[in-house]
């Protein structure tokens, strides 16, 4: 961490590990900014992982994490990692975007948990295979692509009727989904015109105060090019 970045960090209450390619730090980043704007203070600063270049299987970054991955959200002199988790604490700490009752909660639960195994899992696998990889098994790819249209059909099908998941109110349930459903063209997929319901309920996103891109919110894009 730059002496710049180091006393950004010390003005604000959460530092946040990750990167701008990992869509499980965007869920967290985009909270954060977008909790902040609306309270006009800056909440959060980031600290880039350098993932690409194997910083999270070095021994130092395993001492933050023992998993091995991002985010990590630094705060009061502790660290949480899984975005799940972060999202959770966030919503108590920060008094919003959480379930408004035990159902509700139940609710979330649930949700959080489907993205998890099934729409964050094949998104975000798929979409490294096919962006970040070279030569991906085409059986692999569509084996992939299957479960995933199957995880986005069951989202898009559950927002007909309903500006977010739980209805007419944003959770961080649906911080959660969002991750990786601005990585379309990554993807490619055509929200608008295959998942309708899927493409609105992002638009409904965007509007959202601090909306930004991931690679706009984070650090570490455009990847250097390698020259060997």
């Amino acid at each position: 961490m730059t002496e710049s970045m180091a006393a950004a960090a010390r003005d604000t209450e959460y530092l946040l590990y990750g990167f701008a390619q990992s869509g499980n730090t965007y869920k967290v980043a985009l909270l954060l900014e977008t909790v902040g704007v609306q309270r006009g203070r800056k909440l959060w600063t980031p600290r880039f992982v350098d993932y690409f270049n194997g910083e999270t299987h070095t021994p130092e970054y395993r001492a933050i994490n023992e998993m091995g991955e991002a985010p990590v959200l630094e705060f009061d002199g502790q660290r949480l990692s899984q975005s799940g988790a972060i999202l959770d604490l966030l919503a108590q700490r920060l008094d919003i975007y959480g379930p408004a009752s035990e159902a509700e909660r139940t609710e979330v639960l649930r949700w959080l948990l489907f993205d998890n195994h099934k729409f964050t899992s094949y998104t975000a696998t798929y979409r490294f295979l096919r962006t970040f990889t070279k030569a991906p098994d085409p059986a692999v790819l569509q084996f992939l692509r299957q479960r995933c249209e199957g995880a986005w059909s069951v989202l898009n099908t559950h927002l007909s009727g309903r500006a977010y998941v739980l209805g007419e109110r944003l959770t961080i349930a649906d911080f959660s989904l969002a991750g990786y459903v601005f990585y379309d063209d990554e993807i490619g997929v055509h929200w608008r015109k295959e998942y309708p319901q899927l493409h609105a309920w992002t638009e409904r996103l965007r509007a959202l105060p601090g909306w930004r891109h991931p690679y706009d919110l984070l650090p570490g894009h455009p990847l250097p090019r390698r020259t060997a």
